[in-house]
């Protein structure tokens, strides 16, 4: 594909050298490189690919994309404002424009993005698509599945992505979308036909530094899409989703659990292990029994009937693929090796998720609730006490222990943490840093009618610590206890 062509939808370029060149490739790792790419040089958290230009001229690239002319290259470059936004939008050139050619649901906002994007999955199916779906835990490209390496993948591997879907015949999917994805231009060139918004609550900090900041990069995929044929999905239950509503201007497709809106539940029986609703779209109703447990589920639920209903999905349709969905892995998952009591792994590891989580499981309690749930390294660490406050109240006991330490000293993470318990905590609660002995101890501790709640980790298969990942699943670790007393 020539130069000019891939670089033809981005704003105020400059070429310096022979623009009708052909382009065999795109990348922006300079080790990845192959004779004939077009090198995207990449202003990173820890490096720039600016530096690596002639690394790439070495390896064979015919052209390089930068925001500065480089001196001391022969090969033809592309100046741009921000190399993100170009990469992106000649990705998409250079693979078609894979999401002009599909139905196309982007999920954001803190919690339920994984789980809100599975039953679009869902729907999607029910209605006879072959689907592609790209999150947290999985790539899948109708019934192949794929590693992941990230929530939202660089915009050119996400764009190569999609153009795989369409060459497998994909004709619908849905993607989770990061703040980072949005702030980072990952997304910048996928032609959405609806986006959702599911909530905002404290996470991410660490990179945005406030709240305000967080929302405003939300914000900004919704402003995008004002005035284009993009339906936006907004939960009104949430203070920042009207805030959505007020600062982007209509049209909006609503939902709520609380008021009559375009898509809302009425007569609600929301338990741990599987809710009813009556379902509202748009003046139909019907009676969906989800398999998935709490309260929280019955929202994602609505967010992904208002995605279908956006893409002139009927609601009988809408019920087929909620009720069709058994399970999210990770995600308020079932360990059950026919033990008497209940135990839960779930990925919450923000304050207000750990808190739906709890309330979810102390629904089906009938004797003690013991949680096991830690705090992230390198990450917002704002978030530590008030984990150690919800963590601690919500629980009858509660072990603190390691979550993924990164690069800090867990013992350092854990006093943070108990920071939120020590002033108000009326239950009783124990630090035990290594993780395993931790979903050990809390097993041991459980008898008829308890519920033990490991949180943190959910689908994760291991655990961060000092830039290795070592092999750690929280259902694993659970069933090799569980399979001990059984034994």
């Amino acid at each position: 594909m020539r130069l000019k062509d891939i670089i033809a939808e981005i704003e105020e370029t400059k070429v310096e050298g022979d623009p009708g060149i052909e382009i065999s490739g795109l990348a922006y790792d300079s080790r990845r490189v192959n004779s004939g790419d077009l090198f995207c040089c990449i202003r990173g958290f820890n490096t720039d690919g600016h530096e690596f230009a002639g690394r790439a001229q070495a390896a064979g690239a015919s052209a390089v994309m930068v925001e500065e002319r480089l001196p001391g290259l022969s090969l033809t470059q592309v100046v741009v404002a921000e190399t993100r936004v170009g990469m992106a939008r000649a990705a998409s050139a250079f693979y078609g424009h894979p999401t002009r050619k599909m139905r196309l649901a982007g999920v954001t906002g803190t919690n339920g993005k994984t789980t809100t994007t599975y039953m679009i999955d869902s729907i999607f199916r029910s209605a006879g698509y072959k689907t592609g779906l790209i999150g947290t835990i999985e790539y899948r490209i109708g019934d192949e599945v794929f590693a992941v390496e990230r929530t939202t993948p660089e915009s050119l591997d996400i764009q190569r992505l999609f153009a795989s879907m369409v060459d497998a015949g994909v004709e619908a999917a849905a993607i989770e979308v990061s703040s980072h994805a949005i702030d980072l231009a990952r997304v910048e060139a996928c032609d959405f036909d609806t986006l959702v918004f599911t909530n905002l609550s404290r996470d991410h900090l660490d990179y945005h530094g406030t709240m305000e900041e967080y929302f405003k990069v939300k914000r900004r995929i919704f402003e995008r899409a004002s005035g284009r044929d993009v339906a936006r999905v907004i939960n009104v239950d949430d203070h920042f989703g009207r805030r959505i509503i007020e600062e982007t201007g209509p049209p909006h497709i609503r939902f709520s659990y609380k008021d009559k809106v375009e898509v809302y539940a009425t007569d609600i029986d929301a338990r741990a292990d599987g809710s009813t609703f009556e379902l509202h779209v748009s003046g139909a109703q019907t009676r969906v029994a989800l398999r998935l447990p709490g309260m929280f589920n019955i929202q994602n639920a609505l967010a992904a009937a208002g995605a279908a209903y956006s893409q002139g999905i009927g609601i009988d349709i809408i019920k087929a693929g909620l009720e069709a969905l058994a399970a999210v892995p990770g995600r308020f998952e079932r360990i059950d090796c026919g033990q008497s009591f209940s135990v839960i792994v779930d990925y919450a590891h923000t304050p207000d998720s750990l808190e739906k989580a709890l309330l979810a499981a102390r629904e089906i309690t009938t004797g003690r609730l013991i949680t096991v749930f830690g705090c992230g390294g390198d990450r917002d660490r704002g978030k530590r006490p008030l984990m150690g406050r919800i963590g601690t109240q919500l629980s009858d006991y509660a072990i603190l222990t390691s979550d993924n330490p990164r690069n800090e000293e867990p013992g350092k993470i854990l006093e943070e943490i108990a920071e939120g318990v020590r002033p108000l905590n009326g239950n009783g609660y124990h630090i035990i840093e290594d993780r395993r002995l931790a979903i050990k101890e809390a097993i041991a501790r459980a008898g008829n009618g308890d519920t033990v709640v490991i949180a943190g980790k959910g689908h994760e298969g291991g655990q961060e610590i000092k830039g290795e990942i070592m092999p750690f699943d929280d259902r694993d670790v659970a069933r090799c206890y569980l399979e001990g007393l059984q034994g």
